[in-house]
């Protein structure tokens, strides 16, 4: 079936954080919310078929993860990226974020270091400093615009004996890169070397766009899959993020049952019932839905570099090979960190993720959701040209 992606949804009064309460974020009452990475999108129709079919059935107690559902997380891997995985690699978790805090716990002593790669996803930083961690930044560098990793100082930073993880970023959020297989392959063996345990984030694996391919890490080699752990959910892809459900896969048995008493102490070890009907709908029919919206998203941030290009030479736009999220340098305003994120909220009535909340690097950058309708980017383009044109130019 065709889905209408130009629908404008009004999802207000709703509960959605997106739209209900940016107010908690930001000082404007009225400004356009592209901040928050959901989409703006109805799920799959065999999504919202199976949560309903839940729903009328009413009997709602706890719930375990069922071998069908493991089945189709396992085929849609292995249709999607060529991942083959077995069902037993594969672990429950509400989302990312509360398995990266409970991974960093359970893995890493108080004092120990972690490494990320910033401009990149802020969580990052707090799973590391409430597990009593220290921080330790290998940042990106921007090469003929687009961005690398810095291999060199990585190794001089894994090979810290105190440095015990790194948390991986692939695809990388904010930055849209889609790591190559030789790129982490240099990263893996440089964690190889120093015992460095590799966690990678691919939520965003399969958001892929103008035929960028994933190379999960784990499926580079064995040696690599045994000295890893994948953070993978359905949330970012079918926009299921409050439904709560994330698949974390861990190869080796070891690192799997430490993670597994995590879980247990955490109480947390049991999925919601709607979340596993709309997971393995998602997983056996969504590929259709999804086909779709990623040549909706290459259509979204064609756009935005397209009209940049033309009307806001002040502006660049950072080419995304992943993700609905555009990243864009507006350094060239000359205004300090305070004074954009007064300028985008105020005079331009956009309420976007400002860069410097991303690390180091990301300061003078801010973050546009594109998973919206594009009648709403264009609308948010407008804003942006008149704020300039006005405030900026003159």
């Amino acid at each position: 079936m065709n889905y209408d992606f130009d629908e404008v949804i009004d999802r207000k009064n709703t509960g959605s954080l997106k739209w209900d309460f940016y107010g908690r974020y930001f000082e404007e009452e009225d400004v356009m919310p592209m901040w928050v990475a959901d989409m703006d999108f109805r799920a799959p129709e065999p999504v919202i078929d199976a949560v309903q079919k839940v729903a009328r059935f009413g009997i709602y107690g706890y719930t375990e993860e069922t071998a069908s559902y493991h089945e189709a997380v396992v085929g849609w891997l292995k249709r999607r990226h060529g991942f083959v995985i077995e069902k037993r690699w594969l672990h429950y978790c509400p989302g990312v974020v509360p398995a990266l805090h409970w991974i960093i716990q359970r893995f890493n002593r108080p004092g120990d270091k972690v490494i990320v790669q910033t401009p990149v996803y802020y969580p990052f930083f707090e799973a590391v400093q409430t597990g009593g961690c220290h921080l330790v930044n290998n940042p990106l560098v921007q090469v003929d615009g687009t961005y690398r990793m810095d291999f060199a100082d990585l190794e001089e930073k894994a090979a810290d004996e105190r440095a015990k993880m790194i948390i991986l970023c692939s695809p990388h959020n904010p930055v849209g890169r889609v790591w190559s297989e030789h790129e982490l392959s240099e990263l893996g063996r440089i964690c190889l070397k120093h015992k460095v345990l590799v966690v990678s984030d691919e939520i965003h694996g399969d958001l892929l766009l103008n035929g960028h391919r994933l190379t999960p890490f784990a499926s580079i080699s064995e040696e690599l899959a045994m000295h890893s752990i994948t953070c993978y959910a359905p949330t970012k892809t079918f926009n299921l993020a409050g439904l709560q459900i994330s698949n974390i896969i861990i190869p080796n048995p070891a690192l799997a049952a430490e993670f597994k008493i995590a879980m247990e102490n955490n109480h947390v070890s049991r999925p919601n019932i709607f979340a596993v009907a709309a997971a393995e709908a998602a997983y056996r029919h969504g590929d259709e839905w999804l086909d779709q919206a990623l040549s909706y998203f290459e259509g979204n941030q064609a756009l935005v570099r397209d009209y940049v290009s033309s009307n806001l030479p002040e502006l660049k736009v950072t080419p995304a090979e992943a993700t609905y999220l555009a990243w864009l340098d507006c350094r060239a305003l000359g205004l300090e960190i305070g004074a954009l994120q007064e300028f985008m909220e105020k005079k331009c009535g956009l309420a976007l993720s400002q860069g410097y909340i991303f690390g180091a690097g990301g300061e003078g950058f801010v973050r546009m959701n594109l998973g919206c309708p594009r009648s709403v980017v264009e609308e948010a383009l407008k804003k942006l040209y008149r704020a300039i044109e006005s405030f900026c130019r003159s």
